[in-house]
């Protein structure tokens, strides 16, 4: 693709770039929270549980997840065919973590199952497509 094509990206590209960056950020500061004792005490028993049986291989599965996924955001802010990448790495993530959560036995009413479970891994592959969809239009660089 020439320079034309890719400094004419649509303005949906920024939009939808800016509102899944944000999702991320919420992500990663979801994580430090999530590292501090202090705030875990506040959660829901259910929550506490998940946290607090999480094993180190889960945890860095979240950390994956969650800092991959707002650094391919970044990445594709910045038109990088590269972000594509991260994105499958950060559902990787997601999905380890869900096995996880899905593991430890605790019963989820339907919203949490939509928020905890199924809502990260619909975001997650919806990036996946959108940066090869973003590549294909020509918006980012291979």
């Amino acid at each position: 693709m020439n320079n034309n094509n890719r400094s004419s990206v649509h303005w949906s590209f920024w939009l939808i770039a800016t509102f899944m960056l944000l999702w991320n950020v919420m992500g990663c500061i979801n994580f430090f929270m999530q590292m501090n004792p202090d705030m875990i005490s506040s959660y829901r028993e259910n929550e506490q549980a998940i946290i607090n049986g999480r094993s180190v291989w889960a945890t860095v599965a979240f950390a994956v997840a969650v800092f991959g996924g707002a650094l391919g955001c970044i990445l594709l802010m910045f038109k990088k065919s590269v972000s594509f990448y991260l994105f499958i790495g950060s559902l990787i993530g997601v999905i380890v973590t869900m096995i996880h959560t899905l593991g430890i036995g605790i019963a989820f009413s339907i919203g949490e199952m939509i928020g905890f479970i199924l809502m990260p891994i619909v975001v997650a592959a919806f990036l996946i497509w959108y940066s090869k969809y973003s590549e294909i239009k020509g918006w980012i660089s291979t």
